[in-house]
């Protein structure tokens, strides 16, 4: 009688592989490669950097404050900061967008307006920057719309393009996009640029603020948006749920531009509200805004 032969059972994943007892080196191998790989440390998130080492102008005695973070929202911020997501060597565009993501201006809703958007900008080739700017309406804030979130989203721009050539950026491609009240952000820095200084000490002070475009998705304080010939392009888009002042506000701002001459674009999403976001899973019509994005910014000849 042959002797029958021992086997083993080894479970990789959903599957199941019947190997020889007579061959440990390879199962050991084997098995050594698979558990590696399923442990492998995911890879690290890119490191932040101030606008102002120094600390924010109003905010020098508060730079080194921490942050504080409930799940995907950021509040406490006092030493304002750039997260920069770059393509990989040689898949660059030369295109950049800053992300301002909302929250009220008193949080910032970093994962579906932030984080992950920046991730799929950069697979994408373009160069994203998360701006976490301070916060107006935090309880017991001190700062204010139009001075310190400002001051903080036109350095964003500014640093940005100082630092173009570094980057592999083209700096005639520098736009800025919001969500809801990043959005007001996003929208204010296209109407009240401010140019360079040529005689000030920080040479990041010397370059322009203006943007090279905008994207503005829901955002607030419509009523107070205005619009003048030569502003940047425009590509807008939010939910016919929304409240009036953004699903009836960025119909109302579509035709200003159109009335200016400067080109735009409008998405209204007939099933969807306010903060739909980007999230990977979402394919719906209004969560592939993105991709309508990202073939406007090709038709605009801005990647």
């Amino acid at each position: 009688m042959i002797p029958r032969r021992s086997h083993a059972k080894v479970a990789l994943f959903p599957i199941w592989i019947t190997l020889p007892m007579k061959r440990p080196a390879f199962l050991l191998a084997f098995s050594a490669l698979v558990f590696t790989s399923a442990a492998a440390d995911p890879p690290a998130a890119p490191a932040a950097f101030p606008l102002w080492p120094g600390g924010a102008p109003g905010s020098e005695a508060r730079k080194d404050e921490p942050e504080k973070q409930d799940g995907s929202n950021i509040t406490n911020i006092h030493h304002p900061s750039l997260t920069p997501y770059l393509p990989e060597s040689g898949k660059g565009t030369g295109t950049a967008v800053i992300v301002c993501p909302g929250g009220g201006h008193a949080k910032l809703c970093v994962g579906h307006e932030g984080h992950a958007l920046c991730e799929w900008f950069r697979d994408q080739g373009i160069a994203a920057f998360l701006l976490k700017y301070r916060l107006c309406r935090e309880e017991g804030s001190t700062y204010t719309l139009e001075g310190h979130a400002m001051d903080d989203t036109r350095r964003a721009i500014r640093i940005v393009r100082s630092r173009a050539a570094e980057w592999g950026l083209k700096p005639d491609r520098i736009g800025i996009i919001g969500f809801s009240a990043g959005g007001e952000l996003a929208a204010y820095s296209a109407m009240w640029p401010r140019p360079g200084d040529p005689a000030a000490t920080d040479p990041v002070e010397r370059v322009d603020s203006r943007p090279d475009f905008q994207a503005l998705i829901y955002p607030g304080k419509s009523g107070t948006f205005t619009v003048e010939a030569g502003m940047p392009p425009v590509f807008i888009a939010c939910g016919y749920g929304d409240r009036p002042d953004i699903a009836e506000g960025m119909a109302s701002l579509y035709l200003k531009y159109k009335a200016a001459g400067v080109k735009a674009e409008l998405h209204i999403y007939a099933n969807a509200g306010h903060g739909f976001g980007f999230r990977p899973e979402n394919r719906s019509a209004a969560g592939r805004w993105v991709d309508r994005f990202h073939d406007w910014l090709g038709d605009s000849g801005l990647r």
